[in-house]
Formats: structure tokens, C-alpha cells, sequence
């Protein structure tokens, strides 16, 4: 018998959501993909996840990502959402609006690395590995030997006085049309030296919707540790916020 979850990705342009093969790291059926609200907050966004999981016909236990740091189940950052996250039980707001079902919430990039290290690249499951995703932001999960080390905020390290994210995510590649190349070499190369400089990683892996083109820049990045593309990409979140509840993790 297939084992089935659930899990929401929680992004700054959009939220989705999609039934898991737990036991594959393949969706069930196609994914469920709203618009994030603007503003973002809160409220505005457990209502959007409440009209996934109702669109999705789903009863059972729900994974959440957020862009934030979640410690004891409250966000401490809101990077990309509404400043009115910091300090919010999320537990206890989903709760609000998915009624009395086990529900886990966890940062975005943490569910990446969960899913990646479990149905991803064997890579990941060994050795000192950052996995960054690029999206509005940067997302990171670092892994020694396949163990997650929850809530790294790289993207928001500073790198000739910027922050990594603001540098060099995708979608200030989108922003300022950035051909692959410009985009891999001025402003990737630098923050993941930077990188290397401070963690000294056995290897990166990259992620995001743009991993999708991985072929487009990935070769042309320079820095010492080598980089290689997420296997999940952007299913990735989804994946580790389906894990994480069935896993019953709550960070």
C-alpha cells in the first residue's frame, strides 16, 4: 500500500501543494499552485494553504515550509513575506485553519535538504554539502553525512557588503536580465567563494526552479568545490514538507 502525504511550499510568489509518494519522493497528482498573497502575511497566507488542502481534497496530515527561520514551531525571521511573521506561532495559526490534523512547519531550504538526502542525489547523503536553493531568495541546508543542521540563513551573508541573496538570486537574474553566463560568474561565483571561504562544503548542490537550466550555468561557475544540480529541484520543498509531518518533525 502506497504511503501518501501532503506538503505546501511556502514561497514569496507563489504556494504549492501536492500529494506525496512517500515512499518514491514522486507527486500523485499534479501540483496545486496559488499566487502568494500581497502582503503576506499571516492570515492571508494560512488561508491560501487552507484553499490548497481543500482544492486538493485532502484530510490528512499537512508539511509546511515557510521562508523563515522556525525554532519550537514559532518563525524568528520572515525573509520574502510580511515582516508580521516574526514571532508567530505557525503551529498554532495553521491550526486555525486546518482544524485538529498533525501538522509540521519547517524552513523552506531544511525541506529541500530532507527531500534531496532521501530521494535525491546520493551526494547529498555524505561528507560537509550546502545545499542553496535560488529563488526570490537563496535558501540553505547544511548536511554532514546526510544529518540536516536546521536554520542556516546564508542568503542573508554578506558578500562585498551585500547580501548573498540580493546579489544573486534568480530572481534578481529575472530583475536585472542577466544572461545565464553574467549571472553564474559575477554574481553566483563570488557567493559561493565566499562560501567556500568561511564553511569549507565537500560540495554544493543547487536548487530552485532555475536548476531546471542547470546545464545553462552551472558549468560556468568558479569556484573551487565542485557543484553539481539538485535532482528534485523545485519538487524539492513539497517533498520535505510531506516528510517532515510524517517524520513527525517539528524544529
Amino acid at each position: 500500500m502506497t504511503n501518501i502525504g501532503f506538503g505546501i511550499d511556502v514561497g514569496g510568489s507563489g504556494i504549492k501543494g501536492a500529494r506525496v509518494n512517500l515512499d518514491t519522493g514522486e507527486f500523485i497528482d499534479d501540483r496545486i499552485k496559488i499566487p502568494t498573497p500581497q502582503p503576506a502575511t499571516p492570515g492571508a497566507v494560512a488561508a491560501t494553504v487552507e484553499e490548497i488542502v481543500r482544492l486538493a481534497d485532502w484530510d490528512g496530515p499537512v508539511g509546511i515550509t515557510l521562508p523563515s527561520v522556525i525554532r519550537n514551531q514559532r518563525a524568528l525571521t520572515a525573509a520574502n513575506i510580511d515582516p508580521s511573521w516574526v514571532d508567530t506561532d505557525v503551529n498554532s495559526l495553521f491550526h486555525e485553519t486546518l482544524g485538529h490534523r498533525r501538522i509540521s512547519v519547517l524552513n523552506d531550504a531544511d525541506a529541500a535538504g530532507l527531500a534531496e538526502v532521501s530521494f535525491g542525489n546520493p551526494e547529498a547523503r555524505s561528507g560537509s554539502v550546502i545545499l542553496l536553493t535560488f529563488g526570490t531568495g537563496i535558501g540553505s541546508a547544511f548536511l554532514m553525512d546526510g544529518e540536516l543542521f536546521p536554520n542556516t540563513e546564508l542568503g542573508h551573508l554578506l558578500v562585498d557588503g551585500v547580501e548573498a541573496e540580493h546579489l544573486a538570486s534568480s530572481a534578481v537574474k529575472e530583475r536585472e536580465d542577466l544572461r545565464y553566463g553574467q549571472w553564474a560568474r559575477e554574481r553566483v561565483s563570488p557567493v559561493l567563494r565566499e562560501f567556500e571561504r568561511l564553511f569549507w562544503p565537500s560540495l554544493f548542490i543547487v536548487g530552485g526552479g532555475i536548476s531546471r537550466k542547470a546545464h545553462k550555468w552551472v558549468p560556468k561557475l568558479e569556484c573551487s568545490t565542485r557543484v553539481v544540480p539538485a535532482e528534485l529541484r523545485n519538487r524539492a520543498g513539497i517533498v520535505g514538507a510531506a516528510m517532515a509531518v510524517d517524520r513527525d518533525l517539528t524544529p
